[in-house]
């Protein structure tokens, strides 16, 4: 199977306790890496410039940038700044947009990190793909004047949109109101699936049912990407097993095994086993309410 995704491939400068690491990031490659891993096809649509230095290690995994991708702008560059769960982000440069193309997939992720994805190609997107899971992170971010970046009320035609992943600060940002009354309201503009992360706690809302699980508490190391490793397993997990239950279980699995690997960056993609043996156990806790 077959799923593309639509990000910016990034560099991101990670700095937790005094400690600095340079590291490929994006959901490009955090999706891309980990569909690769439950063996999907993936086809990147992207931008970068010649001073990404990690295109080999996305071609050793299959996953290729196209030379109508790269660029002669630096690559969309963010310093994040981490403190335990919470973390400060800037961005540094900021590449092109993303041109669209037409599409033969199985399902899609887009997930923009900084205005890269225009409304209009969201648009083409969505009349293209049986399945479109969106990470409304990109259309969201602005810049202060110190390049710290905030969220804005934002208005996104959300019709046609399988699956929506968004934290409270998204949500809100959405819809102006917060936990289940934000989640009914992304539904009612038309999203089959709303998944609502808030650190350790997942909720997803499916018809009229609300499904809950806890990642367990584990010592936590490096966050950036979790979501998007959380948004790629479920996609993929429902595109094959068209079964949001255990896209579910297996998404909040990737996430804890992710976090079980206390590494920093994409060396925390977790392997397909540890995804399978977390969903497992998880699948007899989730917890769920009427709404």
């Amino acid at each position: 199977m077959k799923i593309d995704i639509f990000s910016h491939c990034t560099i991101d400068e990670i700095v937790r306790d005094g400690t600095s690491v340079e590291t490929a990031g994006g959901p490009a490659c955090y999706c891309g890496l980990t569909a690769r891993n439950l063996k999907f096809d993936v086809e990147l649509h992207t931008k970068i410039g010649a001073d990404f230095g990690y295109k080999e290690l996305l071609e050793k995994n299959k996953i290729f940038i196209t030379q109508n991708s790269i660029i002669t702008k630096p690559t969309t560059r963010f310093l994040l700044e981490i403190s335990g769960t919470d973390r400060n982000m800037y961005l540094k440069t900021k590449c092109d947009p993303i041109e669209f193309d037409r599409l033969k997939t199985d399902g899609c992720v887009v997930s923009p990190v900084f205005d890269e994805v225009s409304h209009d190609s969201l648009e083409r997107i969505k009349k293209d793909s049986k399945f479109t899971l969106l990470d409304p992170q990109g259309f969201l971010r602005r810049t202060d004047k110190n390049n710290k970046i905030y969220l804005e009320k934002t208005e996104i035609n959300l019709s046609k949109i399988t699956a929506i992943k968004v934290d409270l600060d998204e949500a809100y940002s959405l819809t102006a109101q917060t936990g289940t009354d934000a989640m009914l309201t992304l539904q009612k503009k038309g999203v089959e699936y709303v998944l609502l992360t808030n650190k350790r706690e997942i909720t997803v809302l499916a018809k009229d049912k609300l499904y809950y699980l806890t990642i367990p508490n584990l010592e936590v190391y490096d966050t950036t990407g979790i979501g998007d490793i959380f948004c790629a397993t479920f996609a993929c997990t429902y595109l094959k097993e068209n079964d949001f239950f255990w896209a579910m279980c297996f998404a909040v699995g990737a996430a804890q095994a992710s976090l079980e690997t206390k590494e920093y960056g994409l060396a925390k993609i977790p392997q397909k086993g540890a995804i399978e043996t977390n969903a497992s156990y998880l699948y007899n806790l989730v917890k769920f309410s009427q709404v």
